[in-house]
């Protein structure tokens, strides 16, 4: 079986469309004087235009360029708390957290994983994952929710290399029909936090990057020896 794998996020462009949305404005509003001025050149003497219509026209121009106006504040103040957020993230930075995300294995130290097989499982597989998506083992694990120290070898005793690893958790039932097969949460260092359009993104080790919303535990990192 191939799993996939997740990939990265994209920058921050809100100030490149507020820009843009400037010179819209500018160049439509200048249209509409060009063409009002037109209109009333060349409107019949005999029936000449109200000064109302005129009226409403400068209103309904007026209404759409605050609301534009309104969006690009809004962007901004958006941008701004993303900064905000950021600068409460970067102090997680050299933490670990805890997350659905590939972990990079150095080779040596063990990666603590969070299993969390669903009530009605009976037995549980725990499938490990290369970078690439292949299966590299599969070992059967206790039906239980308590930690698991990965050492990075496999039932056989042979270990794995360092690199990126996936950990996903095959649960059957007392049938042995398999009820689910859920990626399995683990602690992996954070290396970075970004702000962006979406808001902010913390990078791990390895390259992966999640969401702040997408950390659902979080401890300190361990100390080298």
């Amino acid at each position: 079986m191939v799993y996939a794998v997740s990939g990265q996020t994209s920058g921050n462009t809100a100030t490149a469309a507020q820009t843009t949305d400037t010179a819209m404005i500018s160049s439509d509003y200048q249209t509409f004087l060009m063409m009002l001025t037109t209109q009333m050149q060349n409107q019949d003497p005999l029936n000449p235009i109200e000064s109302s219509d005129y009226a409403v026209q400068l209103a309904t121009f007026s209404g759409v360029e605050q609301q534009v106006k309104s969006n690009q504040l809004l962007e901004s103040l958006s941008a701004q708390m993303g900064l905000l957020g950021m600068a409460q993230f970067a102090s997680w930075v050299g933490m670990e957290a805890r997350t659905a995300a590939p972990v990079q294995f150095d080779g040596t130290t063990p990666v603590t994983l969070a299993p969390n097989p669903p009530a009605a499982a009976s037995r549980t597989v725990l499938v490990t994952v290369n970078a690439i998506g292949q299966e590299a083992a599969r070992t059967e694990i206790a039906v239980s929710s308590d930690p698991i120290n990965w050492t990075g070898q496999n039932s056989s005793g042979d270990a794995f290399m360092a690199g990126q690893y996936s950990f996903y958790l095959e649960s059957f039932d007392a049938s042995g029909t398999m009820i689910s097969s859920d990626m399995v949460e683990a602690y992996s260092r954070i290396t970075e936090a970004r702000g962006g359009a979406n808001g902010t993104t913390l990078v791990l080790a390895g390259g992966a990057t999640v969401g702040s919303d997408e950390i659902t535990a979080l401890r300190a990192a361990p100390s080298a020896n």
